[in-house]
């Protein structure tokens, strides 16, 4: 089920059946090296059921990234549930072959119109590892402001802490 779409991509539900296509990104060890490392099918299956349930009983989760006109499967963007920091967590990933190309901020930026538009979510997080510059250009391109260091038990160090209200 198709979410939102932008100019160049469409957001939708995750599937059952997209397990192969995130193995190519939560199973990379290049893309996911920020975030607590690759993961194996087992566990990213797990992962993917969990989102599928989330979606279910809280309305937001991460969502599919397509290209508007093949409908490649690019990457995800959406939410983790709530921290103690936030009501939900702004998360992106996206496969190496569309990297520099300004998806992950518009994909972060359709996110926030859902939460914004389709939830009760009034206060938005991120965490990004000190070492990955892009990913935090990506927040404040879409408008997070820093707001210090938190402890990041997935990735076991500290990491930069975004915050942005939507509502």
């Amino acid at each position: 089920m198709i979410v939102a779409e932008t100019k160049r991509l469409r957001l939708r539900l995750l599937e059952r059946e997209d397990i192969d296509e995130l193995m190519e990104i939560w199973g990379d060890s290049e893309i996911m090296k920020y975030c607590g490392g690759a993961g194996l099918r087992e566990r990213e299956i797990k992962s993917l059921e969990f989102y599928i349930k989330q979606q279910e009983e809280m309305g937001f989760s991460p969502f599919a990234v397509e290209l508007k006109d093949d409908g490649e499967f690019i990457g995800v963007s959406g939410f983790n549930p709530p921290s103690n920091d936030c009501e939900a967590e702004l998360i992106y990933h996206f496969k190496k072959s569309s990297w520099g190309n300004g998806y992950a901020t518009e994909a972060a930026e359709e996110c926030l119109k859902y939460a914004k538009d389709n939830t009760s979510i009034k206060v938005v997080g991120a965490l990004v590892d000190k070492n990955n510059p892009a990913s935090a250009k990506v927040l404040l391109n879409t408008g997070f402001r820093f707001i210090g260091m938190k402890w990041c038990d997935d990735t076991k160090q500290e990491e930069e802490q975004y915050s942005k209200s939507i509502k």
